[in-house]
């Protein structure tokens, strides 16, 4: 078959995991994002990086996007000659802010709008929607992938499947695909999700580690068993996050043990199963975190770490600009070189920015 060999462009976005109690289930999707140029080549392959990971270009065919790439073409059936690749990377890698999963992502979405212009129906690029067509289902993913370039190739819940895979865990892959709030789960091996939009009020800001830490070496870390009671207080708080993030006035609804009426968001980031176990590995942000909350700020490690996720609200409060100043104030000083990053939450997930969504796709 002929190869086209328009252009595609795809947008993922960092993402923050866990978020304190929800380990390996709740991820948020960020405004920061890599973006990834592909192409089909008559041969070969071809990469580029600016910004992060640059010095993986010669990474060949074990480069994550390839290999993420790679995947979704096995599943159409048909391989291309040749690939190209350019990628502007913004997500700091090994950070905690999902970049593996952004890679992911992008690789996965681009080989399926590749596939679909290239189908012999000619049913044109994928749908600018979040993970190409809308947010990724909850359905048991990969059920009805067809074989071959064209219509219905990887759909929504496949792409997710596959991601996850890659990933080897779905928090992440939910978030960026879904964006906005996800909680992830697996039955039986198979990944579902469920997205929630967060309350509009909800304002986070990163604290960028400057050096990076292995998410495995991290998890390495972790107990085989933690007390019953630790278990039982993640999930209230887990389940008490979930309602702080899309329905709580967290800055009027303060908790029990929240100092200075900080409210419900921080009683509900409150963690006992995996940070204080990590914190051998990352002393520093161990101790970012500690003074953070200890000022009433909703402060958490970000994913495996070793950067710190601060959720904060309502950008035009005075509440929202005195958290911020302290924050900042705490961060010097650290005499640490964090970058701090102030975001909005991302609310519609990975998406394919170009070529233009076909007409009725």
């Amino acid at each position: 078959m002929g190869w086209a060999h328009d252009v595609v462009r795809v947008r993922a976005p960092a993402t923050s995991a866990n978020l304190g109690p929800g380990f390996d289930a709740l991820g948020l999707a960020l405004t920061l994002y890599d973006e990834v140029d592909a192409w089909i080549r008559p041969a070969g392959l071809s990469i580029e990086i600016s910004g992060e990971g640059a010095d993986l270009a010669e990474a060949g065919e074990e480069h994550l996007v390839v290999r993420a790439m790679r995947a979704a073409f096995a599943v159409t059936g048909t391989q291309p000659p040749g690939i190209g690749l350019r990628c502007v990377n913004r997500i700091p890698h090994g950070r905690g802010l999902g970049s593996s999963a952004a890679a992911i992502v992008a690789g996965i979405l681009a080989a399926r709008a590749l596939a679909r212009m290239n189908g012999p129906a000619g049913d044109g690029p994928a749908g600018d929607g979040p993970a190409g067509d809308g947010p990724a289902g909850d359905g048991p993913a990969g059920d009805g992938a067809e074989s071959g370039p064209g219509t219905g190739v990887l759909p929504d819940d496949a792409v997710f499947r596959l991601a996850t895979g890659i990933e080897g865990h779905p928090d992440n892959v939910a978030a960026c695909l879904g964006g906005g709030l996800t909680i992830a789960w697996t039955v039986s091996g198979r990944p579902h999700m469920v997205r929630l939009e967060p309350l509009p009020s909800i304002s986070p800001v990163i604290c960028v580690a400057p050096a990076p830490v292995r998410t495995e070496a991290a998890r390495r870390l972790l107990p085989d068993l933690v007390p019953h009671k630790d278990a039982a207080a993640n999930a209230g708080r887990s389940a008490l996050l979930v309602a702080a993030l899309t329905q709580l006035p967290a800055a009027t609804s303060p908790g029990a043990g929240s100092p200075d009426g900080a409210g419900a968001l921080f009683d509900a980031t409150q963690d006992w199963l995996h940070q204080e176990y990590r914190s051998a590995a990352m002393p520093e942000t161990d101790a970012l975190v500690r003074r953070l909350r200890g000022e009433g700020i909703a402060a958490v490690l970000s994913g495996a770490g070793p950067s710190v996720l601060a959720l904060l609200v309502g950008r035009e409060s005075p509440d929202y600009r005195h958290h911020l100043d302290i924050l900042g104030s705490i961060v010097k000083e650290t005499g640490i070189a964090w970058h701090i990053s102030s975001l909005d939450v991302e609310r519609h997930g990975a998406r394919v920015l170009s070529p233009e969504p076909w007409p009725g796709s």
